[in-house]
């Protein structure tokens, strides 16, 4: 199954600009652990709770002194829409994170796939084989 049919399509973006201030508040409101940074339709990188914590409270900064691109990682691990389940999961464990922009091969965001959702469709899945397994096996 392509990825793009798993992965969150409203992804919570800011550009360059955001002030670290509201790139928290947008976590907070939307309830989500990172902010993709898009510049004219390009996704330029990610903001995740980590990177203020390290970047900002761990430095002491000022966050309405800091934007996103100040504390935004860049080097990006994107997946594209065409991908599987299996790729993104091995891109996620080669490079040590939990989010991977999904990203049409001009750069433009398309969607947003977290450890977290690979981990509860795996879940699912556990769960349908045992229900196959219970209905097959004799009763106690």
């Amino acid at each position: 199954m392509p990825i793009q049919d798993l992965a969150r399509d409203d992804v919570v973006s800011a550009s360059p600009e955001t002030s670290v201030s509201e790139l928290s508040r947008q976590m907070r409101d939307e309830s989500v652990g990172s902010v993709v940074v898009t510049n004219d339709d390009q996704t330029v990188g990610i903001v995740t709770d980590r990177d203020l914590t390290t970047r900002v409270l761990a430095e002491e900064a000022n966050p309405n002194d800091q934007t996103a691109e100040d504390v935004m990682s860049t080097d990006l691990c994107t997946v594209s829409p065409e991908s599987g389940f299996y790729e993104a999961a091995q891109t996620m464990s080669e490079h040590g994170v939990r989010r991977l922009p999904v990203c049409t091969d001009d750069g433009k965001l398309a969607g947003i796939i977290t450890a977290d959702d690979l981990t509860e469709l795996l879940a699912d899945e556990q769960q349908q084989l045992a229900a196959v397994i219970q209905a097959q096996r004799p009763s106690y």
